[in-house]
């Protein structure tokens, strides 16, 4: 069947597929070009992207910047296909993150991990064409986003994120909420954004593209969500077991050996709940075992480093580079059903097939039915 990419302002992907973005270092370049060749939305992490800039003694701030830039000038270099920015209103140095992404041309900028309520304005600033996409976890969210951009800045999101409680690292939801998952399922979040999008829309001429992400895993599943009104998705946990995918071969094998009963809640120094692959580094974190670290960067707004247990920006740099005995492995929730580790081509071209048999077989269905 004729597939559609995902439409955000003047820009079309070839499938309704963006590529979630995984920090810290599990989704740089190497991810994000790879993705976008193949027609999809390839995204740059940016929180940890200092990783390889310290060695001059760079200063934080700076480290990130210069990461930044070169991991966005390299995927440029890689492909001409539609690359994002993922920038974590969380992150200590957000402006600098926001403004370097707007710099260097990036083509979308999806934002999380908080409510992005001023990032109109570094766009407006800037006189870029960027497109603005916020991440949210319900339509409460999404309705306070747009209120507020369309009161102060006159604008209104180019696409719209939601993100269910079955994402992989942290998340939008409380510890309550994730005892009681059933209750925020994604089908019904999606139908309430869709419904809070609808009189922005109306009053600015234009669609708002809402993509569902969290606990997608087959083109069955796309088939599924883009059947309730879904312009696409956004997947993370798919692409790390990709050889293109920048982590290292120990994480990525960390998911392949990993079983249902290995995906965890933990409770992170930031202060939100995430979801990642038990290993004993966790489980010494949960026995009070390890020992409150000097915070050596600060990434974080919301992160406890003076009473943390544990540094979440080194473990996870020590996880990306394979150090799993002093890190651990975000993930999603269907993390342990990766068997393989497959080129990002492979991953796009079984996800397409897939989609393809189900809206096939939906369509068969509903002309069966009419009869």
């Amino acid at each position: 069947m004729d597939i559609k990419g995902i439409t955000i302002g003047n820009l079309t992907s070839r499938v309704p597929i963006i590529q979630g973005g995984m920090g810290v270092g599990i989704s740089l370049a190497g991810l994000a070009a790879a993705v976008a060749n193949q027609g999809g939305i390839g995204t740059i992490a940016s929180i940890g992207i200092f990783l390889n800039e310290f060695a001059d003694g760079t200063s934080f701030l700076e480290a990130c910047k210069r990461g930044l830039r070169k991991e966005i000038r390299k995927a440029r270099e890689m492909t001409k296909g539609i690359l994002a920015v993922n920038a974590m209103v969380a992150a200590s140095n957000y402006d600098d993150l926001v403004n370097v992404s707007i710099e260097e041309g990036i083509d979308i900028i999806i934002s999380g991990a908080g409510l992005p309520l001023h990032l109109p304005k570094y766009k407006i600033e800037k006189k870029s064409d960027v497109k603005l996409v916020p991440i949210v976890s319900s339509g409460r969210c999404a309705s306070v986003i747009m209120k507020g951009w369309d009161r102060k800045y006159s604008y209104t999101p180019d696409a719209i994120v939601v993100e269910g409680p079955k994402a992989g690292g942290h998340l939008g939801f409380s510890y309550d909420e994730l005892e009681h998952i059933d209750q925020y399922r994604l089908e019904k979040l999606v139908a309430d954004v869709i419904q809070v999008a609808k009189p922005y829309e109306e009053k600015y001429g234009r669609r708002i593209p809402v993509i569902a992400a969290g606990g997608i895993y087959t083109g069955e599943d796309i088939a599924k969500i883009m059947e309730i009104g879904a312009a696409g998705v956004q997947m993370g946990t798919r692409f790390v077991a990709t050889h293109e995918c920048d982590a290292d071969e120990k994480f990525k094998q960390k998911y392949i050996d990993s079983k249902e009963e290995d995906i965890v809640i933990i409770k992170s120094p930031v202060g939100m709940p995430g979801r990642a692959i038990r290993n004993e580094f966790i489980d010494q974190v949960s026995n009070g075992k390890r020992i409150p670290v000097k915070c050596p960067y600060h990434c974080i707004r919301t992160c406890d480093f003076e009473n943390t247990p544990y540094c979440i920006a080194l473990a996870l740099i020590n996880a990306q580079k394979g150090m799993l005995d002093n890190g651990f492995a975000f993930c999603g929730a269907n993390a342990f059903r990766t068997k393989a580790i497959v080129s990002v081509k492979e991953l796009i071209d079984e996800l397409m097939m897939e989609l393809d048999a189900a809206l096939v077989n939906a369509s068969f269905k509903t002309a069966k039915a009419s009869v």
